[in-house]
Formats: structure tokens, sequence, C-alpha cells
């Protein structure tokens, strides 16, 4: 019988917002699933996009990448880099035949603990739906 697929998923979170709405969401014991392994990035703009392309390509199921609303960034303008890069990051993904759907940017502040959990839902299951990465199925030199 083979055994279920649980998805592994890097989450690179902005200290300042989304780390903290995942910590709300643990704080008031709101359930996500535990497919999310999260790093706080003191700014989402400081997810160097080979830090993305490094975790997929070392066995990671899927990249959530979390940050301030736009407008919102602590550091004035780290969002809006991010934004730039993930969707330059997706194009480059897309060009060399790697799925963009694993890759998921979203704006979550510090007082949405339940869009957190919400989001790490909706992105666990549609990984889990997609499957295993099949990226850990081939050598890459």
């Amino acid at each position: 019988m083979k055994e279920p697929f649980h998805p592994k998923i890097v989450s690179f979170l902005c200290k300042w917002c989304t780390y903290s709405g995942a910590d709300l969401a643990g704080t008031s014991r709101m359930q996500y699933p535990p497919s999310i392994l999260p790093i706080r990035v003191m700014c989402s703009s400081r997810v160097n996009p080979v830090f993305v392309i490094k975790s997929y390509l070392s066995g990671s199921d899927g990249v959530l990448i979390g940050g301030c609303h736009p407008g919102d960034c602590h550091y004035q303008s780290g969002n809006y880099h991010t934004r730039r890069r993930i969707a330059i990051l997706k194009k480059v993904f897309d060009s060399i035949g790697l799925e963009t759907e694993r890759v998921r940017l979203s704006w979550i502040s510090a007082s949405e603990g339940s869009k957190f959990a919400r989001i790490s839902e909706e992105f666990t299951g549609k990984i889990e739906s997609m499957g295993e990465n099949p990226t850990k199925k081939k050598v890459f030199l």
C-alpha cells in the first residue's frame, strides 16, 4: 500500500508581517497544515530568487513567500521589489520547464492570522493535488 503524500513547503516569511501573522494563527490555535516550514526573513525583498530555486531543486514540493501588503512595507518599497523578482522568477521557471504553480507570493499582515491559515491550507491542497516535486526524481549536475 502506498503511503499518503505529505508535501514539504518552504515558507520565507517577512518578520514584521507574515511571520507575525503565522504566530498569531498559532497562538490563536488556528489549524493549518504541518507541511509549512517557516523561515523568518527581515523583509520579503531579502528572499533571493536563488533561495527559491535552491529550495525547489533540493526537494521542497512548494515555496511560499509572504510579505507585508504593498505600501505597508517596514522598509518602504521592499515588497515592490519582491513582486518584480517573483514575477521574473516564475518566467524563468516556465522557460526551463519547472512548474510555476509551486511558487506562491502572498501579502499577509501581522493581524491576519486567519488569512495565513487559509492560504497555508489552500497552497498545501494545491501542492497535494499536483503531487511530489518532479525534480526529486531527476539528477542535476
